[in-house]
C-alpha cells in the first residue's frame, strides 16, 4: 500500500523492570560488549570514565563505548569528528542495538556548551536522512554545491548543543546487519529514549539541562512519542536513584499530527488563497471540494468512531489520492508550491542541493572521516522507501498523535508548532485546525487567543497565537523546511523559545 504524496511528504523532514537502588554507570571495554555490539568489522575502543565530565576526553581516531545499566541492549558509540572543517565542534557516532545501528552527528553550541540547552533533531519519512536537517537546514555548515561543507550563520547550535538522528533503522548511514527492521514510532521511540538517558547519563556536563525534541514532517508522528517515551521513563530513572531528564518542550516544523485533516487541507492549499493564489483548474477543484465532506465523514467513520485498520486505510488512501492528483499535473515542488520541482522528488527532493549532499555523504574519505561502519555498504540517500513502505504496511500514519501533545502539554511541556506558508504536505491549514481542535484543558485559551504577527527585524515573519504552553506559528514565504527558506526568521523562532520569550 503506497502512500502517493505523504510518502513523497511526509518524506523528508519530509514527503511520512523496576529497579530498587541506584545502578552505577559502567564503562565497557570492546571485549565486555562485542557479544553486544555484532559489528561488521573490528574496531579500536576507548574508554570513558562514569560520568565523565567532558566530551573533550574523547578520541578522534577510536570509538568510545558508553553503557547504561536501565538499557542493556543499547549502547552508544562516539568520537570526535571534524564534519564541518574546524566551523563547529562535532562528533558522530552510533546507537547500537544488537545488530542495529542507529547513526548520529552531534554539534556543541557556539555559544556555551557548558550551560546552552539540548536539542534532538530528527527529520521525517518515515526514512527521510536526518543528514538533510543538517547540512540543508539548521545545522553548522550547508552543502550547497560539490565543494563540500560551508559555514552557516543560522545555524540552530548558535546558541545550543544539537544532535541529528538518523532513524529508524535504514535511514541515512544506520543499518541493520541481518535485515532487522522497525515498523512503528512506538518501536522507535524505546531506541531514541535509551540513547537520551545513555547520554545525559555519561556526560555529566549535561545533567539537568533543558532538552528539546525537535525536527519536521513525520515528526509530527515521531515526536509527540519518543518525548512522551523520555517523560514516562523518568519514573524508572527516579526509582533508580537517578536524575530525571529534564524534558523542557517539543518543537515541530510542518508536521503531520494528524494527516485527515492534513490531507482535507490540500483542497484549500490548491483551490483558494490560502497560500498563494489557487493554482490547479476549476474542474479538479470543483470535484475535488465535492470530495472533501464525503471524505471527511468516511475518515471519521472507519478510523475515529470505531477504528478498522482495512476499512482505515482504504478511505485514508483514497482520499489521500483523490486530493493530491490534480496537484502532479502542475509540476511543482509539493515541498514549496512557489517553486517548480528540480528533478525527481524521490531523488532531489525537488532540491539540486540534495544532490551535493549525496555525492558528499558517498565519498569514502568523507565516510572514513565521520566513522561510517564498512558494514553500511549501500549508498547514503535522502530517503528510503523501504523504510515507508514498512510504516505504511501497519498503518503507522492512521494514527494521530493528538493525545500526547494534549498529556506533554497537562504535564508542563512547552510545544511549538510552526509552519511554513507555502507548503503543501503538512501545511498551515491542517496543522491550524488540528491545534484548534485539540481536546485538553487549556484549549478554550488557545482558541481565545488572539492571532497576532511576530516580527525579526521590525519585518512580520509570520502569524503566531500563544496560550498555556502551546504556540502556533506560520512563516510567512517558507516551504516544508522553514530553517532553510528562512534561516535568520527560524534561528530568532528557537533563540526565543529557547528563552521563554514569546515570539
Amino acid at each position: 500500500m503506497l502512500f502517493s504524496l505523504v510518502l513523497i511528504i511526509v518524506t523528508f523532514g519530509a514527503i511520512r523492570c523496576v529497579v530498587a537502588n541506584r545502578l552505577p554507570l559502567l564503562p565497557q571495554t570492546f571485549r565486555e560488549s562485542s557479544s553486544v555490539l555484532r559489528v561488521s568489522e573490528p574496531y579500536n575502543v576507548g574508554l570513558l570514565s562514569p560520568l565523565s565530565s567532558s566530551l573533550s576526553s574523547l578520541s578522534d581516531r577510536e570509538w568510545t563505548i558508553l553503557s547504561h545499566p536501565l538499557h542493556p541492549k543499547h549502547n552508544v558509540r562516539v568520537k570526535k569528528s571534524n564534519i564541518c572543517n574546524d566551523t563547529a565542534i562535532g562528533y558522530t557516532g552510533y546507537i547500537d542495538i544488537g545488530a542495529r545501528h542507529l547513526f548520529f552527528y552531534f554539534f556543541e553550541s557556539r555559544n556555551d556548551p557548558d550551560t546552552d540547552d539540548v536539542i534532538f533533531w530528527t527529520n521525517g519519512g518515515p526514512g527521510g536522512s536526518s543528514a538533510i536537517g543538517l547540512f540543508f537546514e539548521n545545522g553548522p555548515c550547508r552543502i550547497i554545491d560539490e565543494d563540500g561543507p560551508k559555514f552557516h550563520p543560522e545555524s540552530w547550535n548558535t546558541n545550543a548543543n544539537i544532535f541529528f538522528v538518523d532513524q529508524p533503522v535504514g535511514t541515512g548511514f544506520s543499518y541493520a546487519e541481518f535485515g532487522e527492521t522497525v515498523y512503528t514510532s512506538e518501536d522507535a521511540a524505546v531506541d531514541v529514549a535509551a540513547f537520551v538517558s545513555v547520554f545525559f547519563d555519561n556526560f555529566s556536563q549535561f545533567k539537568g539541562r533543558s532538552f528539546h525534541m525537535a525536527g519536521e514532517s513525520y515528526g509530527g508522528r515521531y515526536l509527540p512519542l519518543f518525548a512522551s517515551a523520555v517523560y514516562d521513563q523518568n519514573a524508572v530513572r527516579i526509582r533508580a536513584g537517578l536524575p530525571p531528564i529534564n524534558l523542557t518542550s517539543v518543537i515541530i516544523g510542518n508536521g503531520v499530527m494528524d494527516a485527515y485533516k492534513t490531507i482535507l487541507s490540500y483542497y484549500d492549499i490548491q483551490c483558494t488563497p490560502a497560500s498563494v493564489e489557487p493554482f490547479v483548474n476549476i474542474t479538479a477543484c470543483v470535484n475535488m471540494k465535492n470530495i472533501v465532506g464525503r471524505c471527511e465523514r468516511w475518515m471519521k467513520k472507519a478510523c475515529f468512531d470505531h477504528f478498522d485498520f482495512i476499512d482505515c486505510s482504504t478511505a485514508y488512501n483514497f482520499c489521500e489520492s483523490a486530493t493530491t492528483a490534480p496537484f502532479y499535473h502542475t509540476g511543482r515542488n509539493p515541498f514549496d508550491i512557489s517553486l517548480p520541482c528540480h528533478g525527481e522528488v524521490f531523488d532531489s527532493l525537488c532540491y539540486p542541493e540534495t544532490v551535493h549532499i549525496q555525492n558528499y555523504l558517498n565519498n569514502q574519505a568523507n565516510r572514513a572521516m565521520l566513522g561510517v561502519d564498512k558494514g553500511f555498504t549501500g549508498n547514503w540517500t535522502s530517503f528510503n522507501l523501504l523504510i515507508n513502505t514498512h510504516f505504511d504496511s501497519v498503518g503507522d500514519i492512521l494514527h494521530p498523535t493528538t493525545d500526547h501533545v494534549a498529556a506533554l502539554l497537562e504535564r508542563g511541556i512547552r510545544v511549538l508548532i510552526f509552519a511554513g506558508v507555502y507548503d503543501l504536505i503538512c501545511n498551515h491549514v491542517g496543522t491550524e485546525r488540528w491545534a484548534l481542535a485539540m481536546e485538553w484543558s487549556g484549549k478554550e485559551a488557545f482558541v481565545g487567543a488572539e492571532m497576532k504577527e511576530w516580527l525579526v527585524d521590525g519585518k512580520k515573519a509570520g502569524l503566531t497565537r500563544s496560550a498555556k504552553g502551546l504556540t502556533y506559528a506560520t512563516v510567512d514565504a517558507a516551504g516544508h523546511m522553514v530553517p532553510y527558506n528562512k534561516p535568520k526568521e527560524a534561528l530568532e523562532m528557537i533563540q526565543r523559545w529557547l528563552a521563554k520569550e514569546k515570539l
